[in-house]
């Protein structure tokens, strides 16, 4: 069975953005979705994180597409450096490595400011797709460029869509949805 696990981002939650609307689609779609609920921001580390993220561990496989939203990108990061078999591709959403040099860095930290085992993380996912905006409040759109450099992504840069969020009008995520289903 084809299966999607959702990651939100500091300070998100499950039933925020396009990840309800993501979820419900998938559905009718018979894929399998998971959307875990994570500590932040209060108690947001890898740690607690990983803890949360071993009750899903089981659902990795080769039919398993991760999507990471924000800082959900780089915990996906860390899950893919953990485990020793591949998943079938990674979406992230304004996703990035290495600090940001904002408000974020301090919650963040433990999750981006550290040495990837680069080889591994690629060695473990197919397919790597990177969507960022242009006018990213939180993000750079260098921070996706090094990500989809890194990691040979496809990096699709979409106009004013912000940090693809509430705020920017992101209830639903058509493309994304659409490249989901057009992968081999």
């Amino acid at each position: 069975m084809k299966k999607v696990i959702i990651i939100h981002g500091s300070y998100g939650h499950p039933n925020e953005n396009w990840f309800p609307w993501l979820k419900k689609e998938l559905k009718h779609i018979r894929y399998q979705v998971f959307v875990p609920k994570f500590p932040t921001p209060k108690n947001q580390n890898l740690d607690t994180w990983m803890e949360i993220f071993k009750d899903y561990e089981k659902n990795l496989d080769e039919n398993t597409i991760l999507v990471g939203h924000s800082l959900g990108s780089a915990f996906i990061l860390n899950i893919l450096e953990k485990i020793d078999n591949k998943v079938k591709a990674c979406f992230f959403v304004s996703g990035f490595i290495g600090l940001l040099n904002n408000e974020f860095d301090k919650i963040n930290k433990t999750f981006i400011d550290k040495k990837f085992n680069w080889d591994k993380i690629k060695n473990n996912c197919r397919n790597f797709f990177i969507y960022h905006s242009d006018n990213d409040p939180y993000v750079s759109l260098e921070k996706a460029k090094e990500l989809s450099n890194i990691l040979n992504g496809k990096l699709k840069i979409i106009k004013k869509a912000g940090h693809f969020n509430e705020e920017t009008g992101y209830n639903k995520f058509s493309i994304l949805l659409e490249d989901m289903q057009n992968l081999k």
